[in-house]
């Protein structure tokens, strides 16, 4: 099967896992010393798990929990599950306990694979919930079918933090993650001959569909690290060959400020680096190009359209430094505030339209609804205007996400871990700016009268309930927090005001 550039994928994933088995080749490399993983040896385990998992008695579309870090194992189980027609629930590692609960509760998860040094966050998780944990390496029940999978069948389950506080549950379908892959391999004209490099978790969606997907869509290879280090990043690169990278501009951020460089047969293999998740610094941006001499493609995704909706072109075409680009693949388009296109240069709230779209958010009716407008266009939250040549200027969002290194997380989730404590009266999350990590986490609390509790015991609250990334760095106390006419917390008044000490 090809990729062509005017059209999306057609098929399933089973279909283009068997394609790209008769294709041959090597598929997937870990520089980290994991053995090489072909194709046809992909599918052939791909196949096995498909058919382990409905010979346990799980339904086709069900949801299958996997909490793996990235790697040779991990991958086996995603595509044998997305090969048998289940819905695989990618489980964010670091989403901290109560929210990985919730997600296992929420999907209705009967069964999950385990990496090894998952098993004690796993069971403190999934405490009380009937979930078996799977082998991936028992060989199926004799004469277990392969159930029959659509375009339309649900393929993927993934939690994104929302403004509600409780996480969001993706629902993606066979169709729209090969799109989520098309959209990457166009705008970035991705061949057989590319090989990526995969230092973002696969349980988030840039890591998935950017690297993962586009890589079965465009037929080349990709690179496989279980996590980002500075230090290693660009031998890995060498090591690998890789032809091309995504990542997101913290880690750009932490290359620049880097001692380590790569060497020139790396920087000359190397076509490009894709930067996403957050809005890439200007200034970051021309640094890292005049110290490595490699051009940052930036691009804008959402969890809900399988990753990417906007990317600058590639050189030698125009990239607007400081828009994540245009529309590869997918429509997008500014909403006045009665949802109807706004005139050319105006701001309004930005919205995709495209193969890639999600189909729903799990259990969610409401929130479904109120993401799409009647025309079918999913809306953002952002607030953006379009210039005349089509590029996309992010200003603003509409709703209230704190985004920490390319990762959504919702102020309320950290408003109800400090008000698990009995002293604390009012409590609000907001995001102040960081340069590492383009925004930074930070609350401001009112205690009740003679309490004595400390800054560091409210910070590691949130750490022990939501883990340390979502937790804040700084806890503002302070005798009432601003609020509007109706009562509610101003988060916007406490992000803007000089707080000074404690």
């Amino acid at each position: 099967m090809r990729l062509h550039e005017k059209s999306p994928p057609e098929g399933t994933l089973r279909d283009w896992t068997d394609a790209r088995a008769a294709q041959g080749g090597t598929g997937f490399v870990f520089p980290e010393g994991e053995p090489d993983l072909g194709w046809q040896e992909l599918r052939q385990t791909a196949e096995r798990i498909a058919r382990l998992l409905s010979g346990k008695g799980i339904a086709p579309g069900e949801s299958v929990a996997v909490m793996m870090p990235n790697g040779r194992a991990a991958l086996e189980c995603l595509f044998g599950m997305l090969y048998g027609g289940f819905r695989a629930t990618v489980i964010n590692l670091a989403a901290g306990p109560d929210a990985i609960a919730y997600a296992l509760e929420h999907s209705e998860a009967r069964f999950a694979f385990v990496g090894e040094g998952q098993q004690g966050l796993f069971d403190k998780a999934a405490a009380g919930r009937m979930i078996t944990r799977l082998d991936p390496a028992e060989p199926p029940a004799q004469g277990a079918p392969l159930h029959s999978i659509a375009p339309d069948s649900h393929a993927l389950l993934m939690y994104t933090s929302g403004t509600t506080g409780r996480p969001k549950g993706v629902v993606h379908t066979q169709s729209s993650l090969l799109a989520g892959g098309w959209t990457t391999a166009v705008a970035h004209k991705l061949t057989p001959e590319d090989r990526g490099l995969c230092v973002l978790p696969i349980c988030h969606i840039n890591g998935l569909c950017v690297t993962v997907m586009g890589t079965l869509v465009s037929g080349g290879s990709l690179a496989m690290v279980p996590k980002f280090s500075a230090g290693r990043f660009w031998a890995q690169a060498g090591e690998a060959g890789a032809t091309w990278f995504s990542v997101v501009p913290t880690i750009i951020s932490h290359l620049l400020h880097s001692d380590a460089a790569p060497d020139a047969k790396t920087c000359s293999r190397l076509r490009f680096g894709r930067s996403a998740s957050s809005a890439l610094a200007p200034d970051v941006q021309r640094a890292f190009e005049d110290r490595f001499g490699l051009p940052v493609i930036e691009t804008m995704g959402l969890t809900e359209t399988a990753a990417q909706i906007l990317s600058n072109p590639l050189p030698p075409a125009v990239r607007k430094i400081g828009s994540p680009g245009i529309a590869f693949g997918n429509e997008a388009a500014i909403l006045a505030p009665d949802l109807t296109l706004a005139p050319q240069g105006q701001e309004g709230e930005l919205a995709v339209r495209g193969p890639n779209v999600m189909v729903q958010y799990l259990k969610n009716p409401e929130a479904t609804a109120g993401t799409f407008t009647p025309g079918g266009w999913l809306r953002t939250g952002d607030l953006a205007r379009q210039d005349e040549d089509g590029y996309i200027f992010v200003t603003g969002r509409l709703k209230e996400l704190i985004i920490k290194g390319g990762e959504n997380i919702a102020p309320r989730e950290i408003d109800e871990a400090l008000y698990s404590h009995p002293d604390v009266v009012e409590a609000a999350a907001f995001a102040r700016p960081c340069p590492n990590y383009g925004e930074r986490v930070e609350a401001a609390v009112a205690l009740r009268a003679g309490s004595t509790v400390a800054e560091e015991e409210l910070i590691e609250i949130c750490r022990e309930r939501i883990g340390a990334f979502k937790s804040p760095d700084r806890v503002h106390f302070l005798a009432e927090l601003p609020k509007g006419p109706s009562g509610k917390i101003q988060r916007l008044k406490l992000q803007n005001a000089n707080l000074g000490g404690n």
